[in-house]
């Protein structure tokens, strides 16, 4: 498997002493950082075994003989090749070192590394749950990531062009969802950011439908969630199609989510709260008579996961700020009758959104 293309070596060096400032002023000697997406952010290495301790005289990765040649070539850093991750490898480390108080990612580490970690340190060694430092970090993209989610969103659109308009009756949502992952992949996408959603009829209604093998009926509506992930980043938009007419309360739906969706996309620009764009959204599904239907935030930061921070939900009082990547995507769902949701991916900058998914956002009839 051809290794994915990390950041530069020069902007990693960045990362890390950014890190390093966040953990000084936290009076941490040093992050063990155990986060596959925090790994690569810091270190540049895109394997999925290994474990990074980042201090001020050190900063070393640890990964097992199954991914030496990769970290030698990727790792910007001191890498260590080992057998046993953290007795043959960390822990004897953290012992050398002169680090007393050292962070950790709680709710990235097992509890099981956890447990042997502390067992192998002194006394004079304290381990400090530290969450949040690199995800705060990778919260602001930088010129290179953005252009790496712009391409990843680009792949996503030209996909859904080709798919989207060849729906026909009788095709089942799981077949769809695979010509869907296939064209991202030509395209030269590493795969999907998640699991394709293609939900069809009364089972638009589920926020996170999986793929079934449920053939689609004509008059139906369809939900179509994708992105690509590309260079490791991801992307991430929704659209609706439907077979035939649509019925007038799914078109009234569309209407109504469609407006706010845009009025969210308005409200987007640096130093407003993830808050107060949920709260644009939300205003106007309740003008609708429709907001108690929407059961999920208006968004989320993505970029080398596709859930990252900031959450745009109505008690997130984090601002936005220039370089975030978030979607919008307000929805709203009736049991027994279908929903709708319209999602893009978009770049905070001070003067408002940029979206990265622009595409007609009608609800297509094919």
């Amino acid at each position: 498997m051809t290794a994915r293309r990390p950041a530069d070596r020069q902007e990693l060096e960045i990362r890390q002493r950014r890190l390093l400032e966040n953990l000084a002023s936290q009076r941490l000697d040093a992050l063990i950082v155990s986060s596959p997406a925090n790994i690569r952010y810091l270190a540049g290495f895109t394997g999925s075994s290994g474990l990074l301790v980042v201090g001020a005289d050190a900063v070393v990765l640890f990964t097992d003989p199954r991914y030496g040649a990769q970290a030698a070539e990727q790792a910007a850093c001191r890498v260590r090749v080992v057998r046993r991750l953290v007795r043959g490898g960390l822990g004897p480390t953290l012992v050398r070192s002169r680090w007393k108080r050292i962070g950790f990612e709680p709710s990235r580490l097992p509890y099981a590394v956890f447990e042997e970690l502390r067992a192998c340190l002194p006394s004079r060694v304290r381990l400090m749950p530290a969450a949040g430092l690199v995800e705060d970090l990778r919260a602001v993209k930088s010129p290179e990531e953005i252009a790496r989610i712009r391409r990843s969103a680009a792949t996503a659109l030209e996909a859904f062009s080709r798919v989207g308009p060849t729906l026909r009756p009788g095709m089942r949502e799981s077949e769809v969802a695979a010509e869907l992952d296939y064209q991202m992949r030509r395209l030269g996408a590493e795969g999907p950011a998640f699991e394709t959603i293609v939900a069809s009829g009364e089972r638009t209604a589920w926020p996170h439908a999986d793929a079934s093998s449920k053939a689609v009926a004509p008059g139906e509506p369809v939900l179509i969630d994708m992105g690509a992930r590309q260079d490791g980043y991801h992307s991430d938009l929704t659209r609706m199609l439907a077979l035939g007419r649509p019925g007038l309360r799914i078109a009234a739906m569309h209407r109504a989510v469609l407006e706010a969706q845009l009025a969210a996309l308005e409200s987007v620009r640096e130093g407003v709260s993830a808050a107060a764009v949920d709260r644009a959204a939300r205003q106007v599904l309740r003008r609708h008579g429709l907001e108690r239907r929407f059961v999920h935030s208006t968004g989320h930061g993505l970029g080398l996961e596709i859930h990252e921070p900031p959450r745009l939900g109505p008690r997130e009082p984090r601002r936005l700020r220039a370089g975030m990547v978030i979607t919008i995507e307000p929805g709203v769902y009736i049991p027994g009758l279908g929903g709708v949701r319209i999602e893009d991916t978009v770049v905070v900058t001070a003067g408002g959104a940029e979206i990265l998914t622009n595409s007609p956002k009608e609800l297509l009839v094919i």
